[in-house]
């Protein structure tokens, strides 16, 4: 696990000098799913935490991602910070956080964005800009006065890394990239250099 432990940090020094660069949400990355019928599916996310536990996100389980993480739970993410000319990839599993953690970052979220997990049928076909603001005003009533509970259907899904690759961008005229891989074979981490 030492090989395993020194990505992780590899990784949590790049997100800090990320976050020190001017870029205005350096926690944004891509995530990747595919579901039974193997096709992938890519959108941004915000990454919550990371430690040696694994990488953090929160989202509707009936979305589309929930729903092919549901079916298929090996997602990959990928972080990339121009300004650092880093990129981040990560291939793992996911798997729902426990309901205390997901109630504990549910608390640090605005109340707006509280309501608007409770009004968006995220996914689903819309009905308008009109039928999400009554949504929206239903259950601000509904909650008017009292904290806004946690949906049974939004919670965090904590991806266990299998992968987890490095790239450094060359800046030379050759533009010959770095590349480190760290991967999980057979519950032992191997550290090797991929060509570019």
């Amino acid at each position: 696990m030492r090989l395993y432990g020194e990505a992780v940090a590899r990784f949590q020094t790049l997100y800090e000098r990320a976050g020190h660069c001017g870029i205005d949400e350096p926690n944004a990355m891509t995530l990747a799913t595919a579901g039974a019928d193997g096709r992938p599916s890519a959108r941004v996310m915000l990454l919550k935490g990371a430690d040696e536990r694994g990488f953090v996100f929160y989202t509707n389980f009936e979305s589309r991602k929930g729903l092919q993480i549901a079916e298929q739970p090996y997602v990959a993410l990928c972080f990339f910070w121009p300004p650092l000319m880093e990129q981040v990839r990560v291939e793992g599993r996911a798997a729902p956080v426990p309901d205390a953690e997901a109630d504990s970052y549910w608390k640090t979220r605005a109340r707006q964005s509280q309501i608007g997990a409770w009004a968006s049928r995220q996914s689903r076909p819309g009905e308008g800009i009109e039928a999400l603001e009554a949504r929206i005003a239903e259950f601000r009533r509904r909650f008017a006065d009292q904290p806004v509970p946690r949906p049974d259907y939004w919670s965090g899904y904590r991806v266990k890394p299998e992968l987890i690759e490095f790239w450094e961008g060359g800046h030379y005229r050759q533009r010959i990239h770095r590349r480190t891989a760290y991967r999980q074979v057979a519950g032992t981490w191997e550290k090797f250099e991929l060509d570019p």
